[in-house]
Order: C-alpha cells, then sequence, then structure tokens
C-alpha cells in the first residue's frame, strides 16, 4: 500500500430540481456593472449574430453597387450607421452583461429575428420600405433599451448615474425613430441622419464622462476580437463585389485584372487594421476607449462601400476614365480608411511604448490618404486606379513593418502586458 495520500475526488456538480434549474436557466438575471468576465472567449452565439449583420450590411452595399450618386452613397452611409450602432448595443451588452443561460440567447434570437426582417427593408431604404424599417428598428431599439434596464434595476446607487443617462438617450432615439415612420423618404433620412450623428456623439460623451476615472476595467480581449470581426463581416463585401461584378459582364484580361486589383484592395484592408490595430488592447480612459470604439464607425463604413464600389470598377474595367462618382468613392473609401487609422492608433495601449513609430506611421497614413482623394479626383482607368490604390494600401503597411524592425518587434506580435 503506498505512503502517499489519496487523491481527491473531482468535485460534482450539486443536483437541483428540474423546476428550480430551469427557472435559473431561462429567467437568470444579466450580470452588473462591474461583473466583467475576463476570461470568458468569444462564443459561437456571438458569432451566429454577427452572421446576421453579414445579411444587413450586404443589403445596403448591393443597393450602393446600384446607385453611386451623392444620394446613394448618403443614403448607403445613413442606413450603415443605424446598422452599426443596433450592432455595437448587442455587442456591448452581451460583453458586458449576457451569460451563458437561457435568458440570454433568447433575447438574443429575438434580436435576430427582427434584423432579419429589417434586412428584407434596407434594400429600398430611401422608398416606401423604409416605413417599415424605421418600425422594426424602433421595436430592435426597444428591445435594447430593456436589455439595458434590466441591469440598471440591479445596479447599486452608486453606479446607477451613467446606465441612467445611456436609457434616456436610448429612449430619445426610439422616439425620434418612431417619429420618421410617416414621414416622406427625403424628411425620413434626414431624421435617421440626425439619429446616427446625434447618438453618436451624446453616447461618446456619456462614455468619457463614465469612464474618466475607470472604477473597474472594461476592456478585455473578447471585445477587442469582436470589434475586428465586424471588419471582417464588411471586408466579406470586398469579395462579394469583385464576384458580382465578374459574373455579370464578359470576362476578358483587363476586366479579370482588374477585379484581381480591386480584390487585393481588400487584402491591403485588411493587412493595415490586422497590423496595427487589431488584438491591440485600448486604454481604459473614456476619451480613448470612446475614440476607439466609434472610429470603427467610419473605418468600417468605408470598407463596406470600397466593396460595393468593386461592382462598378469591374463592370467599367473596358473604359479609358472611371466613372467620376465611383472614381470619388473608391478613393475616398481608402482615404477615410486610412485616416481612421490615424485617429484609432493614439487610443491603444501601447501607443506610448512606441512613440515615434507610431507618429512616423500617422504621417504616412495622411500622406496616403490624400494621394488616395488625389487618385479619385483624376479619374484613371479602373485598372490604374485599383492599382494605385493598392499601392498605397502597401505603401503603409511596409512603412510600419519597417519601423517596428527598428524597434526591435514585428507589428503583429501581440503586445505586452
Amino acid at each position: 500500500m503506498s505512503d502517499s495520500a489519496p487523491e481527491p475526488r473531482p468535485a460534482t456538480a450539486e443536483a437541483v430540481p428540474l423546476g428550480t434549474g430551469t427557472r435559473r436557466w431561462l429567467f437568470r438575471p444579466p450580470r452588473r456593472h462591474g461583473e466583467v468576465d475576463t476570461e470568458r472567449s468569444v462564443s459561437f452565439l456571438e458569432l451566429f449574430y454577427d452572421l446576421v449583420y453579414v445579411v444587413l450590411v450586404g443589403q445596403a452595399a448591393h443597393t450602393l453597387a446600384e446607385d453611386f450618386s451623392w444620394r446613394g452613397v448618403a443614403t448607403f452611409a445613413v442606413v450603415f450607421g443605424l446598422i452599426w450602432i443596433a450592432w455595437l448595443n448587442g455587442t456591448l451588452f452581451y460583453e458586458l452583461h449576457g451569460r451563458e443561460d437561457g435568458h440570454t440567447r433568447s433575447l438574443i434570437f429575438v434580436q435576430m429575428l427582427l434584423l432579419a426582417l429589417m434586412a428584407v427593408y434596407v434594400g429600398h431604404a430611401d422608398g416606401d420600405d423604409g416605413r417599415t424599417l424605421a418600425a422594426l428598428y424602433a421595436l430592435l431599439l426597444a428591445l435594447l433599451s430593456y436589455q439595458w434596464y434590466s441591469v440598471y434595476r440591479l445596479d447599486p446607487p452608486e453606479l446607477r448615474a451613467t446606465p441612467r443617462r445611456y436609457l434616456i438617450v436610448m429612449v430619445a432615439g426610439i422616439v425620434l425613430i418612431a417619429a420618421s415612420v410617416p414621414l416622406s423618404a427625403d424628411a425620413r433620412l434626414v431624421l435617421w441622419a440626425v439619429f446616427v450623428v446625434a447618438w453618436s456623439g451624446v453616447e461618446c460623451a456619456v462614455l468619457i464622462s463614465w469612464r474618466r476615472t475607470p472604477s473597474y476595467n472594461v476592456v478585455t480581449e473578447p471585445m477587442v476580437e469582436r470589434f475586428g470581426l465586424f471588419l471582417i463581416i464588411v471586408l466579406g463585401e470586398v469579395v462579394i463585389g469583385v464576384v458580382d461584378g465578374l459574373s455579370d459582364i464578359e470576362r476578358s484580361t483587363l476586366v479579370t485584372t482588374t477585379g484581381l486589383l480591386g480584390l487585393a484592395i481588400g487584402f491591403g484592408f485588411w493587412w493595415n487594421y490586422a497590423d496595427l490595430v487589431s488584438r491591440r488592447m485600448p486604454r481604459e480612459s473614456g476619451h480613448s476607449l470612446a475614440t476607439w470604439i466609434f472610429a470603427h464607425l467610419p473605418l468600417t463604413m468605408a470598407v463596406a462601400a470600397a466593396g460595393a464600389g468593386m461592382v462598378g470598377l469591374v463592370e467599367h474595367a473596358t473604359d479609358h476614365r472611371t466613372p467620376a462618382s465611383l472614381s470619388w468613392l473608391m478613393g475616398g473609401s481608402v482615404a477615410a480608411m486610412l485616416l481612421t487609422l490615424v485617429v484609432l492608433l493614439p487610443a491603444l495601449a501601447d501607443y506610448d511604448r512606441h512613440p515615434s513609430a507610431y507618429k512616423s506611421v500617422q504621417t504616412v497614413l495622411v500622406v496616403a490618404a490624400v494621394v488616395a482623394l488625389l487618385a479619385g479626383w483624376s479619374r484613371p482607368a479602373p485598372w490604374l486606379l485599383a492599382l494605385t490604390l493598392l499601392l498605397l494600401l502597401s505603401v503603409t503597411w511596409a512603412f510600419a513593418f519597417v519601423r517596428w524592425l527598428r524597434e526591435g518587434s514585428l507589428i503583429n506580435e501581440r503586445p505586452a502586458g
């Protein structure tokens, strides 16, 4: 017989009555503010939730691909803003307060049902379908507000001030969107634009005020990953745009080459974001965190718009000059993406560790953005426009790569700490 102590038996879960266990699983309250799960990973449910946004963004991008006019671009920007705000609310709620239980799952699936119905009407949001879209969006905001309110009820009094402000803005948004239902298409789009700008601005201010002196951490790796995954969603529109363009016209060497160059622009988007921003944690302070979160709105919008432009780029591949609206869309999208990276970089937690490297990269990004706008203004042939934009994205990444090597590290390494 061995003299060593016997190994302890593994702990077993305590059995609970079926009724009690079911009630716990279905009606367990959400996590309160401060109960952040820093050890969790992105769940299958969150990935499933994001899949619905693939359809929503795809519908909006498809409509833009058919109309590159200023009105078409403005409609796309407003509708994309609505989509992104809905995604942000659903994502942050799950990150800060969600659980792996039936209550959370049920509410997310109800959201997904509403989002799927919204996707039916997104394609003609600037017409009569906009009324139904507005009504569904108001219902979605009401559901999200209920979820945030369920947390507010559980919070101790000293933590209720910020959630109360957030809820007030959400309710005001519901009223504004509901008021747009009976309006004409133009008036409705204007009211939606007011909602997107006002909601983003006010909530940004609320976040800055709340996080001025953080009492607990809210930034986690899963949250950073979710924002990166949303960029992957909009990057999918680049691939779809190229494939749709090549599928609809007669394919020649020039047409195929233009399509592949357009697809490579998507690679350039990914490479710059993946190595400069992705997996790098933002600062916990309110100003930096607000900048990091809300800069993703124009960034992802620009990438999705470029994806829509791929269809036109391929369709006009044999033209001597790119149509003006399409050329401005492509050049402007690349410029917007690069400039939002300039804004995002100082919000990163490791910005102060390599200040000279980051600042030099920011300078190159600004110069590249200006050149992208000049390329859009000059309207070269589609293949040359695509090649120029691709080279700009390649140069920005290559410059960052060299600067990080001089710092003794690689830009795609996970920052320490």
